[in-house]
C-alpha cells in the first residue's frame, strides 16, 4: 500500500520532471536543443518547479521565464511566448 509520503513524493516527482520537459522542448530560449546536452535548461526547473508547486499564477511564471531568458541566458526574450509556455506549466495537473 503506497503511503500519503511515497504518493507525495511520485506526484512531485512527476510535475518537476515534466516542467523539466517543457523548458527543454517548448521553452528552449536559445534554440539549441539539436547540439547541446539534454540538462542545458535543467537549472532552471527547481525555480520553476517551486513557483509552480506554490501556487504562483501564470504571469508570475512567465516573467520569471523571461528574466531568466534577458539576465542569464542573454537573448532578447519574449514575453509572449513565456506566456504560452507558462500556461502549459500551469495546466500540469498529477
Amino acid at each position: 500500500m503506497q503511503t500519503f509520503i511515497s504518493f507525495l513524493k511520485t506526484k512531485n516527482h512527476n510535475l518537476y520532471e515534466a516542467i523539466d520537459l517543457i523548458l527543454w522542448k517548448d521553452w528552449a530560449p536559445i534554440g539549441v536543443n539539436n547540439i547541446v546536452p539534454r540538462d542545458e535548461y535543467q537549472i532552471y526547473t527547481p525555480t520553476i518547479f517551486e513557483l509552480k508547486n506554490t501556487g504562483s499564477d501564470k504571469e508570475t511564471i512567465a516573467q520569471t521565464l523571461h528574466e531568466i531568458e534577458i539576465a542569464t541566458l542573454g537573448v532578447v526574450g519574449n514575453i509572449e511566448y513565456c506566456r504560452q509556455v507558462a500556461n502549459k506549466i500551469i495546466n500540469l495537473k498529477f
